[in-house]
């Protein structure tokens, strides 16, 4: 039976210091999307001294474009995309607060360094579970940059959306530690 730690956000610095890379979690509450058409626009606005459509303290930040709902359903597929993408963008938004990201793939030494400096961690969603994913997600609006259709930033509201801790706090990263495992000595 898979062990899972239930999360509620808003995510605080005790809660995200427990976590460890291959930790299983199941995430409730408020999630923000948004990719790097997005990122972009949310980093020109900071560097303009603007106010950003969400406070990103405490918040987690999940790398999706979900596709258009059908009758009935308040979102349509909604998996994970690539996260170096927005890779030039993440050490600014965890610097202000932000606690987690959540896509698929490895991130940059930057990023790494940032989350452990400022107290974040990546969670992966499984790619190929779009369909899956999109049954957690109870409730969405759009909240910023509608012109950007599937890219636009939206606040969805979670149940028991399901993650992995890929980076911890201290730097623990799941995919060198399944990397580690299929190493043979030399």
């Amino acid at each position: 039976m898979t062990e899972y730690i239930d999360l509620e956000t808003p995510l605080d610095n005790s809660t995200i210091e427990k976590l460890k890379a291959g930790d299983k979690v199941r995430i409730s509450g408020v999630l923000y999307t948004g990719r790097d058409a997005a990122h972009k626009r949310l980093i020109e606005m900071v560097e303009s001294g603007k106010d950003l459509p969400f406070d990103v303290k405490g918040q987690l930040l999940y790398y999706v474009g979900p596709t258009p709902a059908k009758p009935g359903q308040v979102i349509g597929s909604a998996g994970p995309t690539t996260s170096y993408r927005m890779d030039t963008y993440a050490p600014t938004l965890i610097k202000m607060g932000l606690k987690g990201t959540i896509g698929k793939g490895s991130r940059s030494k930057e990023v790494i360094e940032a989350m452990k400096k400022h107290k974040a961690v990546y969670f992966a969603a499984v790619g190929g579970a779009a369909a899956l994913i999109a049954k957690t997600i109870k409730k969405v609006e759009i909240i910023a940059f509608d012109d950007l259709g599937t890219e636009a930033i939206r606040k969805m509201e979670v149940e028991n959306f399901p993650a992995i801790v890929v980076n911890d706090t201290k730097g623990g990263d799941l995919y060198n530690i399944g990397r580690e495992k299929y190493k043979t000595p030399l």
